[in-house]
């Protein structure tokens, strides 16, 4: 395994503009589609807590399907059952670097661990 992990999206500007920086800085992770690939629910929770964020955090709530959960009130428990059955409510991208965890949103959070 290389010693730096992107859960990409290759859809995602975000996501594609998060491996240019990576490669740009010399980084050629192990590119994960986390859409493919979904990260188990202890595997998330572990990204979760490295990056040092909450859970909520890393939900992405603009997708239908958080709406169509009631995710709105759902607490951390039920978001990350959630997140693990489906993938596609992972906000993107998470980056593994030797230096840290972090959720490339914004894109810059990305710098303090290369």
């Amino acid at each position: 395994m290389a010693d730096s992990v992107i859960y990409h999206n290759p859809r995602c500007t975000t996501s594609r503009k998060t491996l240019e920086l990576l490669r740009d800085n010399g980084i050629e992770p192990d590119v994960i589609q986390y859409l493919k690939t979904p990260p188990s629910r202890d595997e998330l929770v572990k990204l979760i807590n490295d990056a040092g964020i909450d859970v909520r955090t890393a939900v992405r709530k603009r997708e239908p399907l958080y709406a169509e959960l009631n995710l709105a009130d759902a607490d951390d428990d039920e978001l990350l059952d959630a997140m693990a059955e489906h993938p596609i409510l992972i906000e993107r991208p998470f980056v593994v670097t030797p230096r840290g965890t972090r959720l490339a949103r914004p894109l810059d959070s990305v710098r303090e661990i290369l």
